[in-house]
């Protein structure tokens, strides 16, 4: 009688433990994005259709287009220290007036992996203000300039 006593007991305490799990802080999310933006002198419609010439003419997977003002593209998958990594660009674009318009770009860092808690996939890692960034807008400019001017 005993024994099933001091076993129950053992139950009881690691049952205990397991109902209030680990508590940890949150994770913090600060810096896992950059954020930029660029006004253009140019309607809706062009802009929307110079951000996907832009996207196709840099090779990115266009994942979501959205008239209504929106892409989502990823730079190819590229491994470090056999870890795959890539690059999410989310555009927003917005029409200020009926000839300007604004485009705000969301980049990303991501890494594939897998952890205790989550299933296998991308995860946000903390981002660098990376080049790539400034010079996808640049070329959207550059496009939009090219083809408002004769």
């Amino acid at each position: 009688m005993k024994l099933s006593t001091v076993f129950i007991g053992a139950m009881l305490a690691m049952a205990s433990v397991g109902i209030q799990g680990c508590v940890h802080a949150p994770r913090d999310t600060t810096g896992f994005a950059q954020n930029h933006s660029l006004s253009v002198s140019a309607n809706f419609n062009d802009t929307w259709q110079a951000v996907k010439d832009t996207l196709r003419d840099k090779e990115l997977e266009i994942y979501t287009r959205d008239k209504r003002g929106a892409f989502v593209a990823y730079t190819p998958m590229k491994r470090r220290y056999l870890q795959p990594n890539r690059y999410q660009y989310t555009f927003d674009i917005e029409a200020i007036s009926e000839d300007e318009t604004r485009i705000a770009l969301d980049t990303r860092k991501q890494s594939y992996g897998v952890t205790l808690l989550t299933y296998p996939g991308w995860h946000d890692r903390k981002t660098a203000d990376t080049p790539q960034s400034q010079e996808l807008l640049d070329a959207i400019q550059a496009k939009l300039d090219g083809a408002v001017s004769p």
